[in-house]
């Protein structure tokens, strides 16, 4: 048990530890630019995988300035691949227009609906 008296201090305010034997991490840090200019550096591990994006305290998102590819380069982002795109790579837009239709021409003569409720 520590041999200080606790009498007269506030709990949580400061901490009895000290940093005696205690090894950091090493660290490096990073510099984002959000859309509105806003410009700040966040700290990371020295072997954490750098973020391209990080949000910035306005809301918007920020990028990475600089470059921090494995050989120098800038990391290629892939683009978000939406739902579209995962349409087109099981059918063509003529396959898509033909069911479109069909489904139309059923909304259309009310036999759409009437399928669930027989």
């Amino acid at each position: 048990m520590v041999e200080r008296s606790l009498r007269g201090m506030k709990i949580g305010a400061n901490s009895l530890e000290s940093d005696i034997g205690v090894a950091l991490v090493e660290r490096h840090d990073e510099t984002y630019l959000c859309e509105r200019g806003h410009r700040f550096t966040v700290t990371l591990a020295q072997d954490a995988e750098v973020p391209a994006t990080w949000e910035c305290k306005c809301g918007a998102e920020a990028k990475l300035v600089g470059d921090h590819g494995e050989d120098g380069e800038e990391k290629v982002v892939k683009p978000a691949r939406t739902h579209w795109d995962m349409l087109l790579e099981r059918r063509s837009e003529e396959e898509l227009q033909v069911l479109l239709n069909e489904r139309l021409e059923l909304l259309r003569t009310g036999r759409l609906y009437s399928r669930r409720h027989s």
